[in-house]
């Protein structure tokens, strides 16, 4: 009786003129740079929490006058101060469920301090419901009176983080605020971007007189410490700045951060340039006869693009921190308009923080806002060069 012996699987020959010993080909040198940047950022997990973070934090923002229970300036007299509104889920009943409730509070004149303190009365608890009317508010620029939630059908408001020394609701101006710091970031930059560009390519390549006037020029303005530069210049302001709107306001006060931002991104491209400017495929437009300004916008910037989106996400918290600087100290944004700056200036006093601590909320939106920021410019830094292990 003989066994039937299976034939073992051949592998198929090589084909003619490949080894062995080759690897499997990859599609890697198909892929422009542009490509391995978004590929390997895509890959960074904490860079894409920055994404997805900061993206909720606009949405939220630009939101904020309908998800906030109150309009922003609405003021009430009767809840001064007042601590944020207590949140329980025990019903009337005494049993848990998915109904959040507050309870009925009061304000009460404490005759031995002379100061105003609020009772919570836990036997009275209001339902807070979801899409009420309220007050009316400005959202992208629709009127509406609809509120994400709130309470309905008493005269009592609810505060998520409390109220200002003008009862005003914290929350709903956190959020409104933030529609100016999360903004004036973005703005600066973008302009902080083009002076620095523009200047700093243009003295790398020309050199001569006009790098050696650019140059000192950057070193007059870094030979200044930033926070008092600013302030001065916001302080330089003309007589006219009394009239000024919140939108002229706004605006200067992205002009005055831009003024300084711009000298670093400079002195880094201007350094870029000059390897740039010998390198062969510069020489080889030269002898083509093309234009300093068809070198410098199709050769020059484009391989500096990498770096200079890198420069602007990393820019963008140093300005958001100007901002919050500037209106802290009273010389940036102004009432009525509102800022995480200016509602900070309300926290300065350490004896108002210690009986009032909510006033120090907005501080930690600034410390969210600045992390994934920086999230992002370091994921995009280590994304700029895709060819790295």
């Amino acid at each position: 009786m003989t066994e039937t012996v299976q034939p073992l699987p051949q592998t198929p020959p090589p084909a003619e003129n490949q080894n062995l010993f080759d690897e499997p080909v990859s599609d890697v040198g198909d892929l422009s740079q542009w490509q391995l940047m978004r590929i390997r950022f895509s890959k960074n997990k904490l860079a894409m929490l920055g994404i997805w973070g900061m993206l909720i934090v606009y949405i939220v923002v630009f939101l904020g006058e309908f998800i906030a229970p109150n309009w922003y300036q609405f003021q009430d007299t009767e809840y001064v101060f007042g601590p944020p509104s207590p949140v329980t889920f025990i019903g009337p009943d005494g049993r848990f469920g998915l109904q959040p409730y507050t309870y009925a509070t009061t304000t009460v004149l404490n005759k031995d301090t002379f100061a105003f303190e609020f009772a919570v009365d836990e036997t009275q608890k209001i339902p807070i419901s979801f899409f009420v009317q309220g007050d009316e508010v400005s959202v992208l620029g629709f009127k509406t009176k609809l509120h994400l939630f709130g309470l309905k059908d008493t005269k009592q408001r609810f505060y998520v983080m409390g109220a200002d020394g003008l009862g005003r609701d914290m929350f709903a101006r956190i959020l409104v605020g933030g529609q100016i710091s999360t903004t004036v970031g973005l703005f600066g930059v973008a302009l902080s971007i083009i002076l620095g560009s523009v200047l700093g390519t243009a003295s790398g390549y020309f050199g001569g007189i006009i790098d050696d006037v650019m140059q000192r020029i950057i070193e007059v303005l870094g030979a200044f410490p930033q926070i008092p530069l600013w302030a001065a210049l916001a302080a330089a302001m003309p007589d006219i700045s009394e009239n000024f709107t919140v939108v002229h306001r706004y605006f200067l006060i992205t002009i005055v951060l831009s003024v300084v931002g711009w000298t670093g991104l400079a002195r880094q491209l201007r350094a870029k340039v000059l390897s740039y400017r010998s390198a062969d495929f510069t020489q080889a437009a030269l002898a083509a006869g093309s234009s300093d300004a068809r070198i410098i916008l199709t050769h020059m910037v484009p391989n500096g693009a990498s770096h200079i989106i890198v420069i602007a996400a990393l820019g963008i918290p140093g300005m958001i921190l100007g901002e919050t600087s500037l209106s802290f100290l009273g010389l940036g944004i102004l009432p009525p308009a509102v800022s995480w700056g200016a509602l900070l200036r309300d926290a300065q006093q350490v004896s108002v923080v210690v009986q009032h601590p909510w006033l120090l909320i907005p501080a930690g939106t600034v410390v969210l806002t600045v992390w994934l920021f920086s999230l992002i410019g370091d994921g995009l830094r280590d994304a700029v060069d895709p060819y790295s292990i």
